[in-house]
């Protein structure tokens, strides 16, 4: 790639043959454009890789948990009060089932519970009670950041 032969720039009398020399650099050119596209290729593909149900999250100030091996499972509650597990919307009734069946395949029993702030709380924690009786103990309340913080007093 890139290697080949340069001649030699001495003038020769007439009849004289001119001999060619082994060339000893590579051009990296090709390999830098390849590695740009790459890499612009993977800037605009990693913000689509996220669970993608449209809700409308309240604001905390709360800092954004760090990353697991395993792909997060995350439940839905829409603003309409459905119930989607990743993309998959579920009935109420067949909500524990189906979590049950996800937590015998999982090693974490770690979930994101993603709800749309204007619905009613007791849906949320019916919600979060079923997610605990599917064998999900480690409930995590999904937020976006940049809310108003909580007042520090001194007492």
């Amino acid at each position: 790639m890139g290697a080949g032969l340069a001649k030699q720039s001495s003038i020769r009398g007439r009849g004289q043959r001119r001999r060619s020399q082994p060339m000893a650099e590579i051009n990296v050119t090709p390999f830098v454009d390849v590695m740009l596209v790459l890499l612009i290729v993977f800037m605009v593909a990693a913000p689509m890789l996220t669970v993608g149900v449209p809700v409308k999250l309240p604001k905390t100030a709360a800092n954004a948990l760090p990353m697991e091996k395993e792909e997060p499972l995350t439940v839905t509650i829409t603003a309409e009060g459905r119930v989607l597990i990743q993309k998959t919307e579920t009935s109420a009734d067949q909500l524990v089932n189906k979590l049950q069946a996800i937590a015998q395949e999982r090693d974490s029993d770690r979930i994101f519970l993603r709800a749309d702030g204007s619905i009613p709380y007791e849906s949320v924690v019916q919600v979060m009670g079923a997610l605990n009786k599917g064998g999900f103990s480690n409930i995590s309340l999904v937020t976006d950041v940049g809310g108003p913080a909580m007042a520090q007093t001194d007492g």
